[in-house]
């Protein structure tokens, strides 16, 4: 999920960046330290959206730098658990399909990926169920539910998926499911 979180710490400044206005200067270094960066606590950090307060600089013995209490916005993305998200498939392999869920990507396992046996075509790079006919390709946009997180800093992050819940999976086999639901109710006549 998307959010701007407004979070109050302090920021070092350093010497390179002390010939710019002080704003500036103090936005460039919370983006060097959040911009990019996983957090466990508040997820991906994305935007400094904007400084709000800066508080008076100090100078410490042996360092060169300023040290500022800033009160800023940040924007962060970070998947809860049991969200509903909407991405697009970037890499089909033998043990599931990758999903680009904005800046992050997450893994739905083979096992997760239908309500039917699923086989996989490694030469094309397609996921075809054995019943429904309903195949899962790289590009396809699909819509899942978040099952599994896992993040740490410094570590590999993990978010584990499902589509094999209703409403879930490639967009055109809810379109499909949607068309075939509207032909078999028909209306009654009175």
């Amino acid at each position: 999920m998307y959010r701007i979180l407004t979070i109050k710490t302090k920021i070092k400044v350093p010497p390179t960046k002390f010939g710019m206005s002080l704003k500036k200067a103090i936005k460039e270094s919370l983006a060097d330290t959040y911009e990019n960066r996983l957090d466990r606590n508040f997820g991906m950090g994305l935007c400094i959206v904007k400084v709000n307060e800066v508080g008076e600089g100090k100078i410490y013995p042996g360092d060169a730098s300023v040290h500022y209490p800033v009160t800023f916005d940040l924007l962060v993305f970070k998947p809860e658990l049991h969200e509903v998200l909407i991405g697009d498939v970037i890499d089909n392999t033998e043990f599931g399909s990758f999903v680009r869920l904005g800046p992050m990507d997450g893994l739905v396992h083979v096992s997760q990926l239908l309500n039917d046996y699923v086989s996989y075509d490694e030469k094309n790079a397609i996921f075809t169920g054995r019943e429904t006919k309903k195949s899962l390709k790289e590009g396809d946009p699909v819509r899942v539910r978040v099952i599994s997180i896992s993040m740490a800093e410094g570590k590999e992050n993990k978010i584990g998926m499902t589509m094999r819940q209703p409403n879930l999976g490639a967009l055109s086999w809810i379109e499909e499911e949607k068309r075939r639901t509207k032909k078999s109710v028909k209306p009654s006549k009175k």
